[in-house]
């Protein structure tokens, strides 16, 4: 294919990364290759590499265009300082992108950087981000000066969510019970909440 010279270093960052986004959403990300990103751009497949090192740093810019957009989703939620509720519509919003983007969500997930290759400090900032809003939630529950065990108990909870996803996803949930992947995320966030707030009165 002809080299082409039709946008800017930014729209064509873009426009890469708006055709990727696509091929995984429809095809998964197996489906993703710089010849398939190429094609669907009318750019030679060499072109994408003038913008990254290679089809994993793709992914990881394409995972981080996924993790902004459920952080912009998840930011609507107008915090109460109720936690359960609050906690609650933040897996709301998680749970619907899982439906509605099943292939997106896995593939934040299915994808592993080289052997030594560690994810760019952007990246992981962008992680943090989403996971702050966990953190606000959870914040009623913690004094001023917690931050850190206030960052580990979201990320604790976020983990524990994604067990019941992942089982969801692949079928496998009816396996161990006749509750929703919804049903039991409620219940997670429940018992969560009165375990840490049993924990904190105690201590």
């Amino acid at each position: 294919m002809a080299r082409r010279s039709d946008h800017n270093r930014e729209e064509l960052y873009d426009l890469i990364l708006k055709a990727a986004t696509e091929i995984v959403e429809k095809k998964g990300l197996r489906a993703l290759t710089a010849r398939s990103v190429a094609e669907r751009i009318g750019y030679s497949a060499g072109t994408l590499y003038n913008l990254f090192e290679n089809l994993d740093d793709l992914i990881v810019h394409l995972r981080g265009r996924i993790l902004d957009e459920l952080h912009d989703r998840a930011a609507a939620v107008e915090m109460t300082g109720n936690v359960s509720a609050d906690l609650a519509a933040l897996v709301d919003i998680y749970l619907a992108y899982l439906e509605t983007h099943p292939n997106l969500w896995l593939s934040l997930f299915d994808h592993t950087p080289p052997e030594g290759k560690a994810l760019p400090d952007w990246y992981l900032a962008k992680v943090a981000k989403a996971l702050g809003l966990v953190e606000t939630a959870l914040s009623p529950l913690f004094e001023t000066g917690d931050g850190r065990e206030r960052a580990d108990v979201a990320r604790l909870l976020w983990a524990c969510l994604h067990g019941i996803t992942s089982l969801a996803q692949s079928g496998k949930l009816q396996g161990i019970t006749g509750q929703s992947a919804k049903e039991m995320a409620d219940s997670l966030v429940v018992n969560f909440v009165a375990g840490l707030r049993l924990n904190r009165e105690q201590a």
